[in-house]
């Protein structure tokens, strides 16, 4: 039987009439028929790309096909991702490739402003996708030189030069401190691409938090006549053919760094370590990063969840409640709104917090009963506890023991499809059937589902196949917005929050989209609202309050915006918020039907809302019909509509009315009271 090489991808190269070429080198000796297909990851839809051959050799020959965007641009499409195989008599099979270089390839949708593109997997598999790039870059030469700088020479993907103002190496550290360090372009184009050159200061970008590492992207200033934008590429791959790996030790007030230039193992990103010169601490360091790791692999997480499970058969302990918020990430919403009920009317309970590493100080710094997540601790509370009460899903791993009674209270009231009533799914890291299978999996562990009125009971019992004690209480968390809706509790926020109490404010909170995103769990999210115009018109009597949806990733540059603009996104509770805000800004989250309860006029930003509604998620409601506020799909129309609600008293209308009567009249301050006393009798 003959043995034969797994054939790879050497090469994939752009025509001038968008032909993607892909290029296969296979040994003479296999004579097997190949097909090259891509394969919708989604829909499993097929493409099939013609094959020719030549031969290179007297050992090798070089089979190469051709997709013709323009031809199969309609049906490509329909799907974000699309895997290369190639199909012989023994089946599909995924083509790899050790040429970083393919991911060069761009063809841009002028319309939309989508790229297609092939990118490497994490596993080295060729794929091709859509992504909202806005500009590509990439580094092909890293060079060290004296006083600490570091010189970059790279491909910047073709742009508008003409309005581009400015041109900097934006650096980001670990802690989100940010540098920048001027970039130039060479004007002269080779194959779609501008080369450019630049140098990082390293002994500027060192902080007092060490050890600590740098990311880097390219990030422009453009101003087309009317006003400025900052576009920004993805983080930048190292893409040059000599291995990256250096490193030396520098002076830096007074101290001896370290600094470690590489790349990321997996996905090649150009990375920048930099520690104190000490043998020591750099040991424990490395120590404690092999810690980290062997904690978060597979073999680790079989055996914590057979420990988990071993230790569940222990008798419970019948007055302890385990509470979580946002995967442990904030002490907020409805487990906040229960827990502080039972504080103050059940003594007799052990309550407790679980509480993510990083954000485990934020606990203890309020005097919170707290555990660490995943800790060992941890594991001891959870499969001990009676009662679990959580406002998102916990790890589908995680067993639930028979005897815990597993309280979810939800986070929002759904205009978006959810889990099962979802006809596609667009995030990283799953598929559509996967993704609902694991939510109807984490579904079937829950004893109680809280629901916010009757409109949600129903969608929930459908999207997540639930059918065990769902609770009609209202939601817990907007308890507040009935008990201290009051001057002087909104005045006492925004003197903690340095916000002027003169002015009016605005407060800005959208949701994140499905299919913009950097990584799994880290959503990206465009500003465009035009803040400049929004000081000019409404600067005088307003200020804006920025909170973005916690899985968005993105950290606004509002310099240029002191006084007026002030982002919030990390507050811990979005209820203060609310509070202390005159109108409110949305598009599809969630936090309208909460915010109504406080009767406040609703404006809806929904710039995309027909790509949002067909393609990513659909609506249980008719926006444009029910939203209980004007719609608005330009800034302009923004500034108009909060004109309007100023000329008319802020009066709201009959079809806010009918809203409020629809989505909250099981709320009125006593929602926590209800929860308690159906679960806990």
């Amino acid at each position: 039987m003959k043995k034969h090489l797994k054939p790879s991808v050497a090469d994939i190269k752009l025509h001038q009439d968008d032909r993607i070429s892909i290029y296969i080198p296979i040994s003479k000796e296999d004579d097997r028929i190949n097909r090259l297909i891509l394969i919708n990851r989604q829909s499993s839809e097929e493409i099939n790309l013609p094959l020719q051959e030549k031969d290179v050799n007297d050992e090798l020959r070089l089979l190469y096909g051709h997709l013709d965007y323009k031809h199969w641009e309609r049906k490509l499409l329909n799907g974000k991702f699309w895997d290369l195989y190639l199909q012989n008599g023994d089946g599909n099979h995924r083509l790899r490739t050790t040429k970083r270089s393919i991911e060069y390839v761009r063809i841009k949708e002028e319309e939309s402003g989508i790229t297609f593109h092939p990118y490497l997997t994490k596993k080295g598999n060729v794929s091709f996708r859509y992504s909202e790039i806005d500009f590509f870059a990439g580094i092909n030469q890293v060079k060290v030189a004296e006083d600490s700088r570091l010189l970059i020479e790279g491909l910047l993907e073709k742009v508008d030069l003409e309005n581009v103002t400015d041109a900097n190496l934006l650096v980001n550290d670990a802690f989100n401190v940010e540098s920048r360090f001027p970039v130039q372009i060479n004007r002269q184009e080779e194959a779609g691409f501008y080369s450019f050159t630049s140098e990082i200061e390293l002994g500027e970008t060192v902080t007092e938090e060490l050890p600590n590492y740098l990311k880097v992207s390219i990030e422009l200033e453009t101003f087309d006549g009317n006003q400025t934008m900052w576009r920004l590429s993805p983080r930048l791959k190292y893409y040059g053919n000599e291995p990256l790996d250096e490193s030396f030790v520098t002076n830096v007030n007074n101290l001896d760094i370290k600094f470690k230039i590489s790349t990321s193992k997996i996905m090649n990103y150009l990375t920048i370590h930099f520690l104190e010169d000490n043998l020591i601490k750099e040991y424990a360091h490395k120590v404690e990063k092999n810690i980290v790791k062997a904690r978060r692999g597979k073999r680790a997480l079989k055996f914590y969840k057979n420990v988990f499970q071993f230790v569940s058969y222990l008798p419970r302990k019948r007055n302890l409640v385990v509470f979580e918020s946002f995967h442990g990430k904030q002490y907020s919403d409805s487990p906040r709104a229960i827990y502080e009920y039972m504080d103050e009317n059940y003594p007799s309970y052990n309550l407790i917090w679980s509480a993510d590493r990083r954000h485990y100080d934020e606990f203890l710094e309020r005097g919170l009963p707290v555990v660490r997540r995943f800790s060992f601790k941890w594991l001891l509370v959870m499969t001990r506890a009676k009662y679990w009460v959580t406002n998102t899903r916990l790890p589908n791993w995680l067993p639930k023991p028979k005897q815990t009674e597993y309280v979810q209270t939800w986070h929002g009231t759904p205009l978006k499809r959810l889990a099962a009533d979802m006809e596609e799914v667009h995030m990283p890291g799953t598929n559509t059937l996967k993704y609902k299978s694991n939510f109807i999996k984490e579904a079937n562990k829950w004893d109680y589902l809280v629901a916010p009125n009757e409109y949600s009971s129903n969608i929930f019992r459908s999207a997540f196949l639930f059918s065990k004690n769902m609770i009609e209480s209202g939601y817990p968390r907007n308890d507040y917005l009935y008990q201290e809706n009051n001057q002087d509790t909104i005045d006492q926020i925004k003197e903690s929050l340095n916000l002027p109490l003169d002015k009016k404010v605005v407060l800005y909170a959208p949701t994140w989209r499905d299919n913009q995103f950097y990584q799994r769990g880290k959503y990206k999210f465009d500003l465009s609202l035009d803040l400049q115009k929004m000081r000019e018109e409404l600067g005088e009597d307003y200020v804006v309050v920025l909170r973005m949806h916690y899985l968005i990733a993105e950290n606004f540059d509002l310099g240029p915006f002191e006084g007026f603009v002030y982002d919030f996104s990390k507050h811990e509770d979005i209820r203060d918020l609310y509070l202390i805000s005159d109108l409110l800004i949305t598009d599809y989250s969630s936090v309208f039907f909460d915010y109504a309860n406080l009767r406040r006029p609703i404006i809806f930003y929904v710039y995309d809302i027909d790509e949002y509604r067909d393609s990513l998620r659909g609506f249980y409601l008719d926006l444009e019909k029910e939203a209980p506020g004007p719609l608005a799909k330009t800034t302009d129309e923004v500034i108009d509509s909060i004109k309007e609600f100023e000329r008319n008293d802020y009066e709201l209308g009959e079809s806010f009315e009918a809203f409020y009567d629809r989505f909250c009249s099981w709320e009125e301050g006593e929602s926590s009271k209800r929860v308690v006393e159906t679960v806990f009798k």
